[in-house]
């Protein structure tokens, strides 16, 4: 698109995530950027303007996933991922990100890939412009210390402070932005548990400590009370899960709610209770491995992160077998309910929060002048049915750096509802 090129979506419902109730108005796009946002209609320049009159449908940023595999393939088979040729495995990573971006998704954070390149790879790929896809934060392989691992395969090892600066200085050499340290177990393993902490504090320290001096941030998957706890202690950035954060762990966290983001990855739990059995796993045998206790215990504990204001993104752990690519907007419905956030609430964990948690606050996930123009136009009200997110069919446009990625031409228009219709291209 050339940088002069202008785009007027009119007759829009527009939530900005500011925090503000949607708004009848107007949003011009100049290039890559949003140039103006306007109530009411008329107001902002036709000539030589392509103007959109979306019949009153709901625009708004794109959503972000903030725990995100794109190597992980729908597969039952994780030790098949490390097998699986990295040809085939590229393509298939590619297919990730695309559907990401069909769904909605302009923003996702990386939480570890398959194979110590394939996130940076498809992220230049996309930045490059040759694959579509998400703006994206890239992994390498989980870092887990020795008999600590959740996947054969598909993990790199680090034993002691030293070890965990190498290979977090592997990361910074592959081009990652994010480092993955592998704290606690999985029940499905069987012999790995969720309550578990493998790590130490010099090890954690060492890896944050390095990571940081290089620019890069660390998340870690920490099920475990203690998991977190150390997490917290030595400066991680990104806590995943946390489904058994006890009381000082949730003080420990409240005190660095403006440092830390929490993305729990809520869908996996459901999932695997209730929609694991066609796999082999069936909800009683989820039940018995403590799938069951630890849904009970991260609802609980999420619950209270929301009443102190820390900061929890949804999505997470698609890609697996039960938790397939395209279903993400599942995790915007656990936030309505099973956590007890409004879907005002829930849009704003998934927009707002996702342009901080990019480190591009003051450039995506709201509907402002001067933002990056990604955004969405939804034929429906998710404020009202927070699950019409859920259907790639009611997303009847997709617009990323001011480009359409799903163009509201009349070629893969979003199903039209009984309260509106499809938009209309004036000129």
């Amino acid at each position: 698109m050339s940088p002069n090129t202008s785009i007027l979506f009119t007759n829009v419902r527009v939530f900005d995530s500011t925090g503000s109730e949607p708004f009848d108005g107007e949003v011009l796009v100049r290039g890559e950027r949003i140039a103006e946002v306007r109530r009411g209609s008329g107001d902002l320049p036709r000539d030589g303007v392509r103007v959109i009159d979306g019949r009153g449908q709901f625009l708004m940023s794109g959503l972000c996933d903030a725990h995100t595999h794109f190597s992980w393939i729908d597969s039952a088979d994780l030790p098949g991922l490390g097998r699986l040729g990295v040809e085939e495995h590229t393509l298939l990573s590619a297919k990730s990100a695309l559907t990401y971006l069909n769904c909605g998704y302009t923003m996702c954070v990386g939480a570890a890939a398959a194979k110590p390149r394939l996130d940076v790879v498809i992220r230049n790929a996309i930045n490059d412009g040759l694959i579509p896809g998400p703006r994206y934060l890239a992994n390498c392989q989980e870092i887990a210390v020795t008999g600590g691992e959740l996947v054969d395969g598909i993990t790199a090892f680090a034993d002691g402070p030293e070890e965990m600066r190498k290979q977090v200085r592997r990361n910074v050499a592959y081009g990652a932005d994010l480092v993955k340290l592998s704290m606690s177990g999985e029940e499905i393993t069987g012999n790995k548990h969720a309550e578990d902490n493998y790590f130490s504090d010099e090890e954690v320290l060492a890896a944050t400590t390095e990571a940081h001096r290089r620019g890069l941030r660390v998340c870690t998957h920490a099920r475990s009370a203690e998991s977190v706890k150390m997490s917290l202690r030595n400066d991680v950035d990104i806590v995943y899960h946390a489904s058994f954060i006890d009381d000082e762990g949730m003080d420990m966290l409240e005190a660095k709610k403006d440092e830390v983001f929490v993305a729990p990855g809520l869908n996996w739990l459901v999932a695997t209770l209730h929609d694991a059995a066609g796999f082999g796993y069936p909800p009683e045998a989820a039940e018995a491995a403590g799938y069951k206790h630890e849904l009970e215990c991260a609802i609980a504990g999420l619950q209270e992160m929301r009443r102190r204001g820390i900061r929890v993104l949804p999505g997470g752990d698609y890609g697996f077998a039960w938790t397939p690519h395209g279903t993400y907007a599942r995790d915007l419905q656990h936030f309505v309910d099973l956590l007890g956030y409004t879907p005002m609430e829930t849009l704003l964990a998934a927009t707002k929060l996702g342009g901080e948690i990019m480190r591009m606050p003051d450039e995506l996930g709201q509907i402002r002048p001067g933002f990056l123009a990604d955004m969405i136009l939804v034929d429906g009200d998710p404020l009202q049915d927070i699950t019409v997110l859920q259907n790639r069919d009611n997303i009847s446009a997709i617009m990323k750096g001011g480009s359409f990625h799903k163009d509201p031409d009349g070629s893969g228009l979003g199903r039209t509802s009984s309260l509106t219709e499809r938009p209309v291209i004036v000129s």
